[in-house]
């Protein structure tokens, strides 16, 4: 079964691997997925929705129980739940911000979406996470900002020496989308990456 086209990926000295993809982020196994989600874990539309069409009522039920001890999740933050019936362990439900100009914190908080999802596969000692393109649907983040951002952070976690992570991919939705990263990645990481 072909689970992604149009792959590109970038190697790092020390073995890891960040992978960009098109396709669908809730058919591609990993063991952790990350969900672009809203502050209040109430469901939503895009990733959102597929990600709780694919995986089943049980990753809302968890949420609902999250939702009544803390009541959300800030901006720039992550709760965990299973993952039901995706081909995954975990669910990371990350908060990106809605973009405003860029001037009120925008940059910071989706970089913290993504070092707080790499932080969480660390504890739980996973070896593979998958994201989608955090804020740029409905919350208006540029993709082309979006991607220097999350690649950076991406990047500069796979680099550290040791970890439990290997392998980190991004599942963009669209052409335009994978097109934005990879040229992204190429700026992030001042090299060409194979395709």
């Amino acid at each position: 079964m072909l689970f992604y086209y149009n792959g590109m990926e970038k190697q790092f000295s020390n073995g890891k691997v960040l992978r960009l993809v098109t396709g669908d982020i809730t058919k591609i196994p990993a063991d952790a997925i990350v969900n672009a989600a809203n502050s209040a874990l109430a469901g939503g539309g895009g990733v959102d929705g597929a990600i709780h069409r694919a995986g089943g009522p049980s990753i809302m039920q968890e949420l609902d129980e999250i939702r009544r001890t803390a009541g959300g999740c800030p901006t720039g933050s992550a709760v965990a739940t299973g993952a039901g019936r995706l081909p995954a362990r975990y669910v990371f439900h990350a908060v990106g911000p809605v973009y405003r100009d860029g001037k009120h914190g925008e940059p910071e908080l989706l970089a913290s979406c993504y070092r707080t999802a790499l932080r969480m596969a660390e504890q739980r000692g996973l070896e593979s996470i998958s994201f989608p393109s955090i804020s740029t649907g409905a919350y208006g983040y540029p993709v082309a900002e979006a991607a220097r951002i999350a690649l950076r952070e991406v990047c500069a976690h796979l680099e550290k020496p040791g970890g439990s992570l290997r392998l980190v991919t991004f599942v963009l939705f669209s052409k335009a989308d994978y097109e934005q990263y990879a040229e992204a990645l190429e700026a992030v990481t001042g090299e060409d990456a194979i395709e």
